[in-house]
């Protein structure tokens, strides 16, 4: 049987709603919306039945999945899905010189201009290395139906990486709170079958935009 990988990215906070960077650095917990997201998700899938919950260090990504934490579903968490450092962004509201200089780095990776960073944050090559350390472990984890919850950024890196993609093209992937993306693993490799789905936000959004 193929191992199932449910990946997810947290539920919204005031940082999000706000337009304040949270990164690596910033420990923020889910607003109301967060919260009914991560109630949706759960209302959708509490039928698969997961062997392992996986989050990062962050509280944010826990608190999405908390329902499925207190089934009493194994959970585990990763430094290595943490999301990007932002470095000295991380805490502030974006600027206009702030917001340019976050899509000239962002430009420059996908000319593979993977060392390119924010003052005192992280490259996508270093963001990349610790991803590929948790796709070695995850394709070593026994447990065939996984729920995985991450960051943004972090999550286009690890799909990208996943699909056995250089880092440089992570640019090309979306990410939305809560956003599914499914994947099945065949030996090394890795098919997804979803890509940042929402249908189970129906009740919160337009049907057009999902």
């Amino acid at each position: 049987m193929a191992k199932k990988i449910y990946i997810i990215r947290h539920g919204e906070t005031d940082f999000n709603r706000l337009g304040i960077v949270q990164g690596s650095g910033v420990d923020s917990s889910l607003n109301e919306v967060g919260r009914e997201q991560g109630r949706l998700f759960y209302e959708k899938y509490q039928d698969v039945p997961f062997e392992l919950v996986v989050t990062s260090k962050l509280k944010r990504t826990a608190e999405t999945v908390r329902r499925f934490i207190d089934e009493g579903i194994p959970t585990v968490s990763f430094a290595e899905i943490n999301e990007m450092s932002w470095g000295e962004h991380e805490g502030k509201k974006g600027t206009a010189d702030s917001i340019a200089e976050y899509q000239r780095i962002k430009d420059g990776w996908g000319r593979g201009e993977i060392d390119g960073r924010i003052g005192g944050g992280e490259s996508a090559r270093e963001m990349g290395a610790r991803l590929q350390v948790f796709i070695e472990q995850l394709r070593a984890m026994p447990e065939q139906t996984i729920l995985v919850c991450s960051h943004g950024r972090a999550m286009c890196g690890l799909v990208t990486l996943m699909m056995g993609k250089p880092i440089d093209l992570m640019n090309s992937f979306r990410h939305s709170n809560t956003g599914l993306w499914l994947a099945e693993q065949a030996d090394d490799n890795f098919v997804f079958h979803l890509e940042n789905d929402r249908s189970h936000l129906a009740e919160m959004l337009n049907e057009s935009t999902l």
